[in-house]
Order: C-alpha cells, then structure tokens, then sequence
C-alpha cells in the first residue's frame, strides 16, 4: 500500500540553511511512527542551549506579567474614576468586563495569524497596539471612551497570555512542562498579585492617570525585547495547518518524479476527496522510514495558506468537538470567572466596609496573588512529579489524563476557603482573616489551573496554541458574565450569600475535572476516531 512520507532533507549545517524543505516520498519498507510534536526540523527549539531557552521563558513570561498588570491595576482606583470622570459603578463594571471579554476571545484570531505567521510578528504587532491603548487610556476625558480604550488594551495584551503557553509547547518536551507551565504561569499571576497595589500606590501618589502610564512605559519595553531578544520558536513542520495544507497540495497535483526515478503517487483516486478534518488527524503521526530517504521537490516551502486554512473558528470547534476538552475548558473557566469576580467584588467591600484607600486595598488583595503565585509554582512541580511517578509505574507509558492527577491534592481545599471568605466578609471580621482566607483560596485555585492548562496542552499535539487560545475564550467570557453580574449579586446577596453560591459552583466545577480524569482517556479517542470518518 502506497503511504505518503513527511520528512527532512539531511543538510551539512543548519546554521547555513535557515529552513529545510520537508519532503514527501513513497516507500513500503519498514517504518517507525511518530508523533507530529517531534517531527524532524532544521534549529529545533527543543535542542536550544538552557540559556536561550531560559531567555525565551523570561521575556514571554515578563510580557505576560505586564500584560495582567492590565487586568485589575485599576480596581484600587475605581471610585476615583468614578469621581473624575462621573461614571456610575456599572460603567465601571464595563471598563473591567469589557477588557476581560477581548482578552478572551480575540486570541482565537492571534492564535490563527501565529500558526502562519510565527509567533514573533504577532508578539511584535500586539505589543504594539497594547501600548497604543494605553496611552488613549491616560489620556481619557470620558468614561465612554475609556471603556472603548479598555477593549484596545486587551486586544494588544491578549496574545501574549495566550501564545506565550504554545511558545513554552515549542521548546520544552511534555516531561518538563508540568514544572515549566508552573513557572510561566505565576507570571499571570504576578500581575494580578502586584497589579492593585501599584494601581493603589501610583494612583494615591500621582493620581489614576499614572497607572496606564506606567502600563505604556512597561509596553514599550515589552516591545524592544521581543523586537531585539526572541527568536521565533514556531517551526511549520510540526503545526498542523502547514501538514493539511502540504497534504491538500501533494493530492492535487500530478505523480512527481524523484530523484531516484522512483513515482510518487499523490492519492488513490478514490481519496481524492480527502477531507481537511481527515488529513488533519492523518499527519498528527508521520509513517518515517528506516531506509534513506528521498528527496522530492514538494515541501511546506511550496505551501501557499488560503483563507479555509487559517479560519481561526474551525480548529476553535474541533477542539469543542471532544467531550474532554470541554469539561475542562468549561472547569478552567469557572474557576478564573470566579477569581475575576472575587477580586472587584473583594476591593469593593473593603472601600465600602471597611472605609480603605486605594493603597490599602491594594495590599490587602496582594495577598490573592500570593497564593495563586505559590500554587501556580509548587503546584507545577508536584504535576510534573506525579506524572514521573505515574509513567514509571506504568512502564514509561503515559497519557494526557494523568496531569490531571496532580489537581486532586488542591481540590478539597477550595470550598471551605470560599465560604470561609463569604461570611468572613458578611460579617466584617478583622481584615487579616480575610487576608488569609484569599491566601487560601489563590493556593487552591491555581493549583488546578496549573494542571488544567497543562492538561488541554498535552491533549491536544499540534493544536496547542488553538487549545490555549480556546481555553482563553472560555475563561474570558467566563469572566465577563461574573464581573458584569459581580455588583447586583452583591447587592442583593451580600457577600455571604454570593461566595456561598460560588462555592457550590466550584464543587461542581471539581466533579467535571475528576470525570475527565477517570473518562478522558476513551473520549479522546473517540474524538479521533469521529474525526477520521468526517
């Protein structure tokens, strides 16, 4: 049976040729399978020294702290823009919604333009807008066009949150990610942690103003490293658009000659209608054959994307397609929405109850981010211990399911921490019970999000930043629905009743993940056999 082979051209030096041209040859000889993250690339990332590699974690990580800085650097200073720009508290509400919702879902198309583009233009290209938005933001006189101006920011600073996790894909191999993600993903946190206090510090010293100059001057640095420091880490032979593509172009063009004479057969023709969906799942695991290879003259350098190939919403859907993917999306979104809410709704209680300034909230809500900075690390290094364990214990095999292992150590805690935060807050208890209940809870809730994220990236080979992007859709409107709902519910319920509710919906949350863990493994390959027959 014919098979068609993905592979590289042997070069003398990678230094002197910038990329190789993959190939596509026929061959019935023995084969040995493996998978498209480990596909065969001129300058592989995996193989950067540490200290290259250590560059590439340390810019992409401290564009993602500035890019978080964004999130809540004004919820310290929210009643003096109220004051100066008299707006009403669900303005407000749409100055902080309206950023979380962009956030979100615009990574969808940043995720698309990376995947073609590489992932240093865009990082280039949203840096760039995200200072841009930040200078509109300092430069304010209405509360109307600070909410348009919100939505700018976060276009610019979406795409770093988001590609930032696949750039981590590109480099580290699935045994270290657990322990890296843990560390990459503090750096969102780091924001949120430092973002109300300095927010409350710039904005009691020099007024609210400073804080998005402050955002600008951090931008503008972002965008030198980027410009000056990062080497792109995306390579085409291991994304999956470049593998349909070439594969689209190999079946529609006529047997080519090699240069052994041998005949390249494209496709039988009855699989000349091969679908995309198919053709995808074919080269998530390329047929490389033992004998020496030959070249042909068909490669991904021939490749010229259309408009059907980079459509961001058709990967978005096939990673809803799996059942998996959803719980988790769905889980991961629940528990940032709940975070979201947790911190407006925490700075607004302490203003109004307990009469503090923006400095003051600001340190108060530090320590939300202490915590989750402390899950975020030490629960990337138990992930990437249980799994060690987890693999020797079965042979050196392992699936994606078991990251999710890691997650059940922090899950009892997080319930007990909310309601012990609702009613603490009800009833207006000394502040440094609350400052331990958010230590608990930013613990507790990153450590799932740790494993969570990991998980979708494992899950999903070829398609990481799609996954990530999609995950961050999720959690963006996720987050949207909270805020916006945030003040009425507190309101009318107060904060016990609120939080007691959000501990409810964390349980359930838990329960979706510990279903993935016992049934993700057979939904995932249901999922691959249901995308084989599309």
């Amino acid at each position: 049976m014919t098979t068609l082979t993905v592979t590289e051209v042997p070069s003398g030096s990678e230094h002197k040729t910038p990329r190789q041209k993959s190939d596509v040859k026929v061959s019935t000889g023995t084969y040995d399978t493996i998978d498209i993250e480990h596909a065969p690339v001129n300058d592989d990332p995996r193989q950067w020294s540490r200290t290259r590699k250590t560059m590439t974690l340390c810019i992409v990580s401290l564009a993602t702290v500035v890019s978080a800085l964004a999130s809540n650097i004004q919820n310290p200073s929210n009643l003096l823009i109220e004051e100066d720009l008299h707006a009403t508290s669900s303005q407000i509400s749409w100055t902080l919604a309206a950023f979380q919702l962009i956030q979100g879902n615009f990574p969808l198309l940043w995720s698309a333009a990376s995947e073609i583009k590489g992932r240093k233009p865009v990082y280039l290209v949203a840096s760039a807008i995200f200072v841009t938005g930040n200078a509109a933001l300092a430069l304010s006189k209405t509360i109307n066009v600070m909410i348009g101006m919100r939505a700018l920011q976060a276009v610019g600073s979406c795409a770093v949150i988001s590609i930032s996790a696949a750039t981590l894909a590109d480099i580290y191999e699935p045994h270290e990610r657990g322990t890296m993600m843990g560390i990459f993903y503090a750096a969102p946190l780091v924001g949120p942690a430092l973002g109300p206090i300095l927010g409350g510090s710039l904005s009691q010293a020099f007024g609210w103003r400073a804080s998005f100059y402050f955002l600008l001057i951090c931008g503008g640095i972002i965008f030198l490293s980027f410009l000056i420091l990062f080497k792109d880490t995306h390579r085409r032979e291991r994304s999956l658009t470049y593998r349909s593509a070439l594969r689209r172009l190999h079946t529609s063009r006529e047997p080519v000659q090699s240069s052994s004479k041998s005949t390249i057969t494209a496709h039988e023709s009855s699989k000349d209608q091969t679908s995309a969906n198919d053709t995808e799942k074919q080269l998530q695991r390329l047929d490389v054959p033992d004998d020496k290879l030959v070249a042909s003259t068909l490669g991904l350098d021939d490749v010229r994307l259309s408009i059907k190939d980079i459509d961001p919403f058709r990967p978005y859907f096939r990673i809803l397609s799996r059942k998996n993917n959803v719980l988790i999306l769905i889980a991961n979104g629940l528990v940032f929405g709940f975070t979201s809410c947790l911190s407006y709704t925490c700075a607004r209680t302490l203003a109004n109850a307990y009469d503090y300034d923006a400095l003051s909230v600001g340190v108060v809500l530090l320590c939300l981010g202490i915590g989750s900075i402390a899950g975020s690390v030490i629960g990337g290094r138990w992930s990437d211990r249980v799994l060690a364990k987890m693999m020797e214990a079965n042979g050196g095999k392992w699936c994606a399911e078991i990251r999710l292992e890691s997650s059940l150590l922090g899950m009892p805690w997080l319930p007990p921490a909310v309601i012990g935060y609702a009613w603490v807050c009800e009833k207006h208890v000394n502040v440094a019970v609350i400052c331990v209940m958010l230590i608990l809870i930013g613990f507790s809730s990153t450590w799932m999000s740790t494993s969570l994220l990991a998980y979708l990236v494992d899950a999903n080979p070829g398609r990481s930043c799609t996954a990530v992007a999609t995950n961050s859709s999720f959690r963006g409107s996720l987050a949207f629905v909270s805020v916006i709902t945030a003040v009425p519910l507190q309101n009318t319920l107060g904060d016990g009743g609120l939080y007691t509710v959000w501990a409810g919906i964390l349980i359930v949350t838990e329960l979706l993940v510990i279903s993935v863990l016992r049934k993700g493994e057979s939904w995932r390959k249901e999922g691959e056999e249901r995308e084989l027959k599309c």
